[in-house]
């Protein structure tokens, strides 16, 4: 008889349902992520979405757009930043915009045609004011309003830069961005404010440089009003700052002379700069490249310097150039502490005395060879004699033009 102890057979593997697998180990839903509420909404509006470093403003594609009843696209530009954002409307000749509102500031600048703006004020109140090209005006926070074409000929083209990309990513609820009735009496202005007038001020920023303010919410014409001397940013340079409708949102108009150029300097992200008037260029470029980037413009140009992007704006033309540029970060609500230091003189200070500017003597002297290059093509006579030796900078050898471009060093953090 053996003695061996009879094998019990292995048991059977115990295997689980699939209802209770699915209820011991639940499935993980996909996070919900990286979401960017501006860029859904700007995409589901249906207009062409043009990106560029900058944009001729007259030449883009627009489209139908319900929610103006017109047409329009989005000109985003890779330097806008995280705040900031411009749209082009196209109303046809003899037709009107529907009536809209929003939460988002928007300075509006004509770029080509006639027509009228129809504006409800809080408290009831009704105005409209006539515009051409090269007008500006600003829309009062969240009142409704809407755009007329006076012409039977001509399409009406208005370049809208705002502030929907912080406004929507903040929200990110259309209805409360879009269909708010909160009223803000304390935006409208006075009433001559709609009317092109407005109150001319002063402040002294860095206790040595005066800035002059405009504050209103129409300007009838850019390329004409009234400028200020403001030659710490470059030889014959003007300049107004404007407050418009009590915004956030900032807005200045400079003038280059015939012959001249600005100042390099750099700042945050989001600055849209318009040409008005004149021809030229500006030259762009990072601390420690080798390489400009350049950006040609005349009326109807637009771009915007990326964050911390040294640039510096040439006339080559024989009259003024004039240029818009607008920001996030009024002079009244600077709104970010770079802004802030903006108010307070740092853009028109060399970098080398804590401020964000290259002054003349520390540029690299190929910018000042290239201008001249560039003004002897177009037979324009420079007026900068008086700053540079031009007949020797001319004869530069050619590797005295080439390597990282030269910038004073600065003697403090980002500011």
């Amino acid at each position: 008889m053996s003695t061996d102890s009879p094998v019990a057979p292995a048991p059977a593997p115990v295997t689980k349902t699939e209802t209770e697998t699915e209820t011991e180990t639940p499935a993980v839903p996909q996070a919900r992520v990286l979401v960017d509420p501006y860029r859904d909404w700007s995409e589901a509006e249906g207009i062409p979405i043009h990106l560029a470093f900058g944009h001729n403003l007259l030449e883009l594609e627009t489209g139908p757009w319900d929610r103006y009843e017109a047409k329009g696209c989005f000109a985003h530009t890779h330097g806008a930043g995280d705040f900031m954002a411009n749209y082009v409307l196209d109303v046809a000749p003899g037709a009107k915009t529907r009536p809209v509102r929003h939460l988002y500031e928007v300075f509006c600048y004509v770029l080509a045609g006639h027509g009228s703006t129809k504006v409800w004020l809080p408290g009831g109140e009704v105005r409209t004011f006539e515009w051409g090209p090269k007008a500006m005006f600003a829309i009062p926070l969240n009142c409704r309003y809407q755009i007329f074409n006076a012409t039977a000929a001509q399409a009406v083209r208005i370049s809208c830069t705002n502030d929907a990309p912080i406004t929507i990513n903040l929200y990110h609820n259309l209805d409360f961005v879009f269909d708010n009735p909160f009223e803000f009496p304390e935006r409208a202005g006075a009433s001559r404010h709609f009317e092109g007038e407005g109150e001319h001020s002063t402040w002294m920023a860095a206790n040595t440089i005066k800035r002059n303010l405009w504050e209103t919410n129409f300007v009838h014409d850019l390329s004409s009003f009234k400028l200020y001397e403001f030659e710490e940013r470059g030889k014959g340079s003007t300049n107004v700052s404007f407050i418009l409708a009590d915004g956030t949102m900032h807005a200045h108009v400079s003038q280059i002379p015939a012959g001249r150029y600005k100042k390099a300097h750099r700042h945050a992200a989001g600055t849209h700069v318009h040409a008005v008037d004149g021809v030229g260029y500006s030259l762009l470029w990072y601390e420690g490249e080798s390489e400009f980037k350049e950006f040609p413009w005349r009326h109807g140009f637009m771009y915007t310097p990326p964050f911390w992007m040294f640039h510096q704006h040439f006339n080559t033309g024989p009259q003024p150039a004039r240029y818009l540029a607008c920001s996030l970060g009024s002079r009244r609500y600077p709104f970010i502490s770079l802004r802030r230091k903006s108010s307070e003189g740092a853009g028109s200070i060399s970098i080398s005395q804590g401020g964000r500017q290259i002054d003349y003597e520390e540029q690299d002297p190929r910018i000042h060879h290239k201008w001249l290059q560039a003004m002897q093509a177009a037979r324009v006579p420079s007026q900068m004699g008086e700053v540079f030796d031009e007949a020797a900078i001319l004869q530069l050898p050619a590797e005295s033009l080439t390597g990282v471009i030269r910038s004073p060093r600065s003697i403090g953090p980002a500011v």
